[in-house]
């Protein structure tokens, strides 16, 4: 289904200004407090994001309160962020960490703040949902990593997150062919509250490449995503996109490290039909899974779109799957509402502009 025409006429989102070297950035807790029950963690994370890009970070108001403290004033969380943006002395905010409670700071988000004061804003898993009121306010934000997960990397920043980050949010050049990883990836479990362990570096597993499983047309369309789970509570909310949104829609989707069974994925692309969505999307783009699951059932989740896409719906589209973005280490950074190309004949997923202004 060829939605090309309001795709040309939608209005490119807001492109926030590129980070640059001296720049102050905000660490904010908009859902589990995290950062300040691991203080060593977060102090890992800071120190390696600030060497990495010669910035300096600092704490919003509330951000290193403890977690029953942040779950009682989601207002609180919501005017750190409200606070950020205004303050101009701040240049970016990146997300300490998810979690599962985002949701509730919605109330108390003014758009028209976010739209007036665009700047980069990263972060993923929970932080899906305040990304979706950057895209309804008209402004991309970037999903990426945090401070508590990616930036906080045993041992150091893997090359792959550090190119990534500096590629996408410090320059306004197009970004062309996103490589794919070939250094290895993880997800191996090393307690974040022993200390003794944050230099101890991840085992990592080989790549075998992002895994090409439908579709032979090149899709050309804005990137539009997140969290699986997390997509699946915004539905029906007045932050979820509109209908046009998804025409030609590049769709990233990503599982969390709570492993959800395959055939829940299967119940969210059906329902994604049944509301006249997936007939809409240029092409899927799928995250490795998160999580302790091992690679021998990767394949179930592959198996759960294939169900839907090709076996109840017979669409053409592509369907990328285990590609380096979302709860995996080390990952590529998606901006929101980006024109890519997805071209299954070269096996390239295509940025085809810059990220950020300036």
């Amino acid at each position: 289904m060829n939605h090309s025409t309001a795709l040309e006429t939608r209005v490119p989102l807001i492109k926030p200004p590129r980070l640059k070297r001296g720049d102050t950035i905000a660490a904010i807790s908009l859902s589990w407090g995290g950062a300040g029950m691991l203080p060593q963690r977060y102090a890992t994370g800071v120190r390696q994001l600030e060497t990495a890009f010669d910035v300096r970070v600092i704490p919003t108001r509330h951000a290193l309160r403890d977690d029953e403290w942040l779950a009682r004033n989601p207002q609180a969380r919501a005017d750190d962020l409200m606070e950020a943006l205004s303050d101009s002395s701040i240049a970016g905010i990146v997300s300490n960490i998810g979690g599962s409670d985002s949701i509730r700071t919605l109330k108390h988000v003014d758009l028209e703040v976010i739209r007036a004061h665009p700047k980069v804003f990263m972060g993923y898993s929970d932080t899906t949902v305040t990304h979706l009121a950057f895209y309804k306010a008209g402004v991309s934000s970037f999903y990426g990593p945090s401070i508590l997960s990616g930036f906080a990397e045993n041992g150091g920043l893997h090359d792959y997150l550090r190119d990534s980050v500096a590629n996408t949010i410090c320059s306004s050049k197009p970004l062309g062919i996103i490589p794919e990883n070939s250094d290895g990836w993880t997800v191996e479990y090393l307690d974040w509250f022993d200390p003794a362990l944050q230099n101890q570096t991840r085992k990592l597993e080989p790549c075998i490449g992002w895994q090409w499983i439908h579709g032979t047309q090149t899709a050309q369309g804005r990137l539009l995503g997140g969290c699986f789970e997390v997509l699946d509570w915004m539905r029906g909310t007045a932050y979820w996109p509109d209908h046009a949104d998804w025409d030609n829609a590049i769709l990233f989707l990503e599982t969390s490290e709570l492993m959800p069974p395959p055939a829940t994925l299967t119940y969210f692309l059906r329902t994604l039909a049944a509301i006249g969505i997936l007939e809409r999307l240029g092409a899927i783009l799928v995250g490795r899974p998160g999580g302790q699951m091992p690679q021998t059932q990767f394949a179930d989740y592959d198996q759960a779109i294939l169900q839907v896409v090709r076996d109840e719906e017979h669409l053409e589209l592509p369907v990328v799957t285990h590609m380096d973005f979302g709860h995996t280490d080390p990952m590529f950074v998606l901006p929101y509402g980006l024109q890519v190309r997805v071209d299954p004949q070269r096996k390239t997923l295509e940025f085809l502009e810059g990220a950020v202004s300036g």
